[in-house]
């Protein structure tokens, strides 16, 4: 799914949505709500740590 595509789905613009996965600005909670919405998870599986990138 593309940043647009979730934007849509989430009812945010595709700037604010790539400034979130930049980590230029936090989302709000709810705000992680609209996107666990789109994406079908819950806000608390968004906010657990992948394998990939993680700083240690």
């Amino acid at each position: 799914m593309t940043q647009e595509e979730l934007a849509e789905r989430a009812g945010l613009s595709a700037r604010y949505v790539g400034a979130i996965e930049r980590g230029d600005v936090s989302a709000s909670v709810t705000v992680l709500g609209q996107i666990a919405e789109a994406l079908g998870s819950e806000p608390g599986d968004l906010l657990k740590r992948s394998g990939r990138g993680n700083k240690s």
